[in-house]
């Protein structure tokens, strides 16, 4: 008796992107000026947490109006 595999059909959904091309770019910006010590929060100290530099970055996307979600909360 011949054995057939499962076969994963992709779901008819189409993903779509959370974030615009051009939001990815400034998070990517950020997280290079973190890298480099550059990155200062609002009240002038020097980040150094991965997430906040994201924040940041979505932050300054939002700021130019590129397509990012609202922020929760």
């Amino acid at each position: 008796m011949a054995t057939k595999k499962a076969s994963k059909k992709s779901s008819s959904k189409k993903s779509t992107r959370k974030y615009s091309k051009s939001a990815g770019k400034s998070v990517e910006t950020e997280m290079k000026a973190m890298k480099e010590g550059k990155l200062k929060s609002g009240s002038g100290k020097k980040v150094t947490s991965r997430k906040q530099a994201i924040a940041i970055g979505l932050s300054e996307a939002r700021k130019a109006g590129e397509k990012v979600p609202q922020k929760k909360g």
